[in-house]
């Protein structure tokens, strides 16, 4: 009897050193993990400052509500989208939305080519065009004395 009692009990503490052994220990975050998520978030109080180096009682806070969620096992993205969620695309510095985002990084571009191609067709127009002078108007047989230039500058002047 004594035997199949002390048989019962190490049977239970087996047991329930197996179950204590599969529980799921916290899981330790470094502060590079914290800092290398919090490097792409902005403060959504400061202006363009990022997480980790924003000195802020609040992005303290918000960092280590980071290191909470990693330690709760959520993914980069998944407390990023939480972070958007909570308080807009500021916080992430870019739109989330596909095409915004899209949108956003290439309009510098398409400014810039289409500044370029106005600058160039005004840049070849002022060089086919000719430059018109006085003299070239005037027949080649005649040479412009004084008094045709100054009845040439009045009307020029009167018009």
């Amino acid at each position: 009897m004594k035997q199949l009692r002390l048989f019962w009990i190490l049977l239970a503490l087996m047991v329930v050193g197996i179950a204590h052994a599969q529980t799921d220990s916290p899981r330790t975050v470094t502060a590079d993990e914290v800092n290398a998520i919090a490097k792409e978030l902005y403060c959504p109080v400061c202006e363009n400052i990022t997480l980790d180096t924003c000195g802020t009682a609040a992005c303290d806070d918000w960092r280590y509500e980071i290191r909470l969620q990693l330690e709760a096992g959520l993914s980069s993205q998944a407390i990023k989208d939480d972070f958007v969620r909570r308080f807009g695309d500021r916080v992430v510095g870019t739109p989330q939305d596909p095409a915004l985002r899209v949108l956003s990084l290439v309009t510098p571009y398409v400014l810039v080519a289409l500044g370029g191609f106005v600058l160039l067709s005004v840049y070849r127009g002022a060089r086919r065009r000719p430059q018109r002078h006085v003299l070239d108007t005037l027949p080649d047989d005649h040479t412009p004395t004084d008094d045709d230039l100054r009845a040439r500058i009045e009307r020029d002047i009167q018009r």
